[in-house]
């Protein structure tokens, strides 16, 4: 469990207290679960620029604190995962390393880190980490994508990459299209010659659906819906005339939307879910799930770290994902960005529907 660098806690690993503290460090702490608004708190932390380190340490500080739909879920005490409180709040950002212990080697001074430890607590301006915690990013990538690189792409890439073998050609159905993955996955989609049918909800007026739907055809979307259309046996047969019918679903929403979903995946395919926003069961339609032998998965980026920490399996999505940023293959959804003394503002926004784009908060 992650040690809190706050009052009254110890740094990791340093096995003594600091007992200067300086106003202009500090981290958002989750007190208690419950409304974000009223939970969290900013308070001042015990770890500065002038903090030293221990031979295996890694001094820290944080740049860029994305935040994520699963840090809402934390706060409110609905995530899979609760942590011990209070803790610091935040799973994914990027770091520059201020300096570093004797014996590390394989970081120094002025890299960009990110944290390899999920919910490591990335809402504060310094930390101390142990080497093996962090991994190192490409100094030339943006500071917004390398501090969105730990969780959105990769949940994409690892889904349509595990589940399916999919080739040229293939198709994917998804809902939830134009969530901060669902936006990876038609990009990462488009770069490996797959196409996609994209599921998003209605908007209340046209304008606002054509700006949608403008937006998913510049990531590169194939074919955009609405859940109303994904009913349609019009609408989706003129679709399967000149798309096969997707080997792989990738679902969010779950309900009755995923149901209607599960209708359309061809003979022998897959669904993987990562997400329930609609918060209602995933009710699986028994002819596709015996007759057509529709196959259910689930996925869970977390997990997945926590069993590929050390694999070449990681470095590569990592290497392969930071090239496609810097080579413009993919981009991050638009920033919101929100200083972090204004936290309360950025929990607000990210708590609204996925529309405006990814809240980032900066010192």
């Amino acid at each position: 469990m992650l040690k809190k660098c706050l009052p009254g806690f110890m740094p990791r690993g340093t096995g003594q207290m600091i007992s200067k503290v300086f106003s202009s460090s500090y981290a958002l702490m989750i007190k208690e679960f419950g409304d974000p608004s009223k939970v969290v708190e900013k308070v001042d932390n015990q770890v500065n620029e002038g903090t030293s380190v221990t031979a295996s340490q890694v001094l820290i500080n944080f740049k860029a604190s994305p935040v994520n739909p699963a840090d809402i879920n934390t706060i409110q005490g609905t995530y899979g995962v609760k942590p011990n409180l209070p803790v610091v709040g935040g799973g994914e950002g990027v770091a520059i390393v201020v300096k570093v212990g004797s014996g590390v080697s394989k970081i120094r001074a002025g890299d960009h880190v990110i944290p390899t430890v999920p919910g490591y607590g990335t809402w504060r301006s310094y930390a101390i980490a142990d080497q093996e915690e962090l991994f190192c990013v490409d100094k030339d990538l943006n500071i917004f994508d390398a501090a969105q690189l730990s969780v959105n792409p990769p949940t994409a890439y690892r889904m349509l990459k595990d589940f399916v073998s999919l080739q040229p050609g293939d198709s994917v159905i998804q809902n939830g299209a134009n969530s901060a993955v669902g936006l990876y996955v038609i990009q990462l989609a488009k770069e490996w010659g797959l196409k996609t049918i994209n599921v998003v909800r209605d908007r209340a007026n046209v304008e606002a659906m054509n700006k949608l739907n403008d937006s998913l055809r510049k990531y590169g979307a194939d074919h955009i819906i609405t859940e109303e259309q994904l009913r349609d046996r019009d609408i989706m047969s003129k679709i399967w005339s000149s798309t096969s019918k997707p080997k792989l679903a990738l679902n969010c929403v779950a309900g009755p939307n995923a149901t209607d979903c599960i209708r359309h995946i061809a003979p022998g395919g897959t669904m993987v879910t990562y997400g329930g926003m609609s918060k209602k069961p995933l009710t699986v339609p028994i002819g596709a799930h015996i007759f057509n032998d529709i196959r259910f998965h689930a996925f869970w980026m977390t997990r997945w770290r926590n069993q590929n920490k050390d694999s070449s399996a990681l470095q590569q999505m990592m290497e392969e994902l930071t090239s496609h940023f810097k080579h413009g293959k993919i981009r991050a959804p638009n920033v919101i960005e929100v200083p972090m003394s204004d936290y309360k503002l950025a929990l607000e926004k990210a708590m609204k529907p996925f529309v405006e784009g990814k809240v980032i908060m900066t010192p």
